[in-house]
């Protein structure tokens, strides 16, 4: 049987807020499989945020399980999450979180840094991530020096550099205009034809359809769950 990179069994989580209990989110019992391309979709305030945080090891759940690659996330201590997080995840946000004086190629060293690994090792991994998403000859420019799409490569670069089991992508082209974003999503289509397996969160319907998957989130609960052929642009 296939071991499923992400698994939760009964996955809640509630915020009290003075004398009411917010129930972001109710239950949520899902698996995916390795070089899965799940598109993660619902309105404000179903759930997506608090759900990508849970999978992400920034948040823990009130009560249920999670499973991240064969680990029981729920049962780790703070420093045990972070080096999971480290180890296993890689993040691509809306808005890049790079470092402002900072080279691209140090921006996707960092992860590397946290980890421990020798400043030899780190300079020909980042080196070969930022080949790997079409940046050779940007690694000695900071941040002000690219453009958005390039910059967002360089956090797709970071998110990559420790081989994670899973990439998550919050609004990944969120800050793009239309044009650098299909870009940004041919890159996470190569990305997952390469075997990477990727979870995104997304509000809008052309980004989703790059998905083998797309679970919709409503009230905390999963309203769907379907798969679907992806349409990928030419």
């Amino acid at each position: 049987m296939k071991q499923a990179i992400i698994r939760t069994k009964g996955l809640s989580k509630e915020y009290v807020m003075g004398a009411e209990i917010i129930y972001a989110l109710r239950g949520i019992d899902v698996e995916i499989e390795r070089n899965e391309y799940v598109a993660l979709m619902g309105p404000s305030g179903s759930g997506k945020s608090t759900f990508m945080n849970l999978i992400g090891c920034l948040d823990t759940p009130t009560a249920g399980e999670y499973w991240l690659n064969g680990t029981a996330v729920a049962r780790l201590n703070d420093d045990q999450l972070a080096a999971i997080r480290n180890r296993e995840i890689g993040f691509v946000f809306q808005t890049f979180n790079l470092l402002p004086r900072a080279t691209a190629l140090h921006n996707v060293e960092l992860p590397l840094i946290y980890g421990g690994t020798g400043a030899r090792e780190r300079r020909e991994r980042a080196e070969h991530v930022l080949e790997r998403v079409g940046l050779a000859d940007r690694m000695t420019h900071r941040p002000s020096e690219l453009s958005g799409g390039q910059k967002q490569r360089v956090a797709v670069a970071r998110a990559l550099v420790n081989d994670p089991a899973i990439l998550l992508a919050d609004e990944p082209t969120g800050n793009l205009d239309s044009r650098t974003g299909a870009e940004i999503m041919a890159l996470f289509d190569e990305l997952h034809d390469s075997g990477q397996t990727i979870l995104l969160v997304t509000h809008e319907h052309d980004v989703a359809l790059h998905a083998n998957r797309r679970i919709t989130l409503l009230d905390g609960l999963i309203e769907s769950d379907e798969t679907q052929a992806a349409q990928v642009a030419v």
